[in-house]
């Protein structure tokens, strides 16, 4: 069996996270989420979500893509995650593109194309006006 895993926040989920979790399954059997805990937002990131990790965790849970939810507390826990998981394809958005290629010692890295037209940041914005 194939796995694969992704990060993220998935705050106010939208068809841009939908794409990226099914170009993310299609690349494998399986599908970890690893999703930031309401913790890291805050202190690490510098994010305010409008959902709590509950309430993103039970939206993610739903979606017939995903396999498995586990908690992103840190920045440092991706290798322990992909040698505990023994992971073997790790997928995240193409705004990230480069900074995750220390993990191909571990296993293969790819980079999706984003949603051109969506993103929380913007939705937000929209809100905001």
């Amino acid at each position: 069996m194939k796995k694969v895993i992704t990060y993220g926040t998935f705050d106010l989920l939208h068809y841009g996270h939908i794409n990226l979790l099914r170009r993310a399954k299609a690349l494998g059997d399986y599908l970890i989420v690893a999703l930031s805990t309401d913790e890291f937002n805050h202190n690490q990131k510098n994010k305010k979500c409008y959902f709590s990790y509950e309430q993103r965790k039970q939206l993610l849970e739903s979606i017939r893509y995903v396999d498995l939810v586990i908690p992103e507390e840190n920045w440092e826990q991706k290798i322990s995650d992909i040698k505990e998981f023994r992971i073997d394809t790790f997928v995240i958005g193409n705004d990230w593109e480069g900074k995750f290629d220390f993990l191909k010692d571990y296993c293969e890295v790819v980079y999706l194309t984003r949603t051109p037209e969506i993103s929380t940041t913007q939705i937000k914005a929209e809100l905001k006006e």
